[in-house]
């Protein structure tokens, strides 16, 4: 009977068992099973690790500006920083791809870009970090910088694959006046390929000249580099060029005018120099002294005293003065003459120097054979006039400015 009953309890068993192995394969089928599938309604049994939630990492992301935003400024508009983190990685890229320079600080909690982002462009940003757990956090977003409602206009006096003499000084100017001036000066480069470089001096607000600390050397390929599309060069107002401007330094030649010997020294390098007599400025308008620069040439032109401030004495109004190139914008010519017989012996004109020419203008006369062998960028210097020193924004005669001024 004992037996019996143990064997009976044992067969029992067995069958539940069976039904729970039975239950346990069919809870893993995605089918409707029976309710021998079910779980506990109190949650009891233990969990596999598959089931756990994962861990996240307490890491922070926080990318300024926002997913999406639009009109960023392109200076100081974009940043990435965490929080209970450090940055591992942050890639910042264009829609062609073109990456962002840009560093992860040392500390490692933040990182900016190392150059200004374009206006009118969409960025992509992706930032990684990880926590002390070495959990990796990561954030992917996308901005879209300003497209500028207002530019400002830039203008020089250089022409592309141009050449011109040694003391040529790149003269820029600006349709509206700049207050970030710092922000445009970086944003132009004037270098030749022998490394030597330009340096920027501001005249005013809408003028930035560019010279070298001496004389550019014969033959120096010279490039000016703008960008400044991407630069605020007052509230509001940005740049309106990127692009590379190249031109070349032709022969050598430094004239010296004397004014109190009545001579011209044209000096073309080496042993190579010619004496021209000249006539300058007279006592009552006397010639400035100091160091200009050719700005422009003109086979002929009208000169008019109405033209010239602060005109001392006869009135003039002359319609074919031949061989003419601008020293100043003040009015400071050298050009031929056909009136006068003063050269070589005494100062007769009204500031400009002269040099003896025929009416109509003669490649042969001393003024034709000066004009013509002159260029754009030469130097013209005076000295011993009774005038003062040039001022460095008439013309080109930025020379006159010391260098530890410049």
């Amino acid at each position: 009977m004992g037996n019996g009953r143990r064997a009976r309890r044992a067969a029992a068993a067995l069958l539940v068992g069976g039904v729970m192995l039975l239950g346990t394969a069919c809870s893993s089928s995605s089918s409707g099973g029976s309710s021998g599938g079910s779980t506990d309604a109190k949650g009891g049994g233990s969990s596999s690790a598959s089931d756990a939630a994962p861990k996240v990492s307490t890491a922070q992301l926080t990318v300024t500006p926002a997913d999406g935003a639009a009109d960023v400024a392109p200076k100081d508009g974009l940043q990435v920083a965490v929080a209970s983190g450090k940055l591992t990685a942050v890639t910042v890229t264009d829609k062609n791809g073109k990456a962002v320079a840009g560093e992860i600080a040392a500390d490692g909690l933040s990182w900016k870009p190392g150059e200004q982002l374009a206006v009118g462009t969409t960025y992509t940003v992706n930032a990684q970090a990880v926590d002390s757990a070495g959990l990796v956090a990561a954030s992917t977003t996308t901005f879209t910088t300003l497209t500028p409602a207002k530019k400002i206009a830039t203008n020089d006096n250089i022409a592309d694959n141009g050449q011109y003499g040694v003391g040529m000084i790149v003269s820029v100017n600006f349709s509206k006046a700049v207050q970030n001036k710092a922000a445009v000066l970086a944003g132009i480069t004037v270098e030749g390929a022998d490394g030597t470089v330009a340096k920027g001096h501001w005249f005013g607000s809408s003028r930035l000249d560019f010279r070298p600390e001496n004389y550019w050397k014969p033959g120096t390929k010279v490039t000016v580099k703008y960008r400044l599309k991407n630069v605020e060069v007052s509230p509001g107002v940005y740049g309106d060029v990127d692009k590379d401007e190249p031109f070349t330094i032709g022969r050598y030649q430094v004239s010296t005018v004397d004014a109190a010997t009545h001579k011209m020294t044209v000096s073309r390098g080496g042993s190579d120099t010619q004496v021209i007599p000249i006539t300058a400025g007279n006592d009552q308008n006397p010639s400035w002294n100091g160091t200009m620069v050719v700005a422009t040439k003109e086979k002929m032109t009208r000169m008019n005293s109405a033209t010239v401030s602060n005109i001392k004495g006869d009135e003039y109004d002359v319609p074919d003065v031949p061989h003419a190139m601008r020293l100043t914008t003040s009015g400071t010519y050298v050009h031929g003459n056909y009136w006068s017989s003063a050269f070589g012996s005494t100062n007769a004109s009204h500031g400009c120097i002269g040099v003896s020419d025929a009416k109509g203008g003669s490649d042969s006369s001393a003024a034709g054979k000066f004009f013509n062998s002159s260029m754009v960028g030469d130097v013209v210097k005076i000295v011993n006039s009774k005038g003062q020193t040039v001022s460095g924004d008439n013309g080109l005669s930025g020379w006159t400015i010391p260098w530890s001024k410049w």
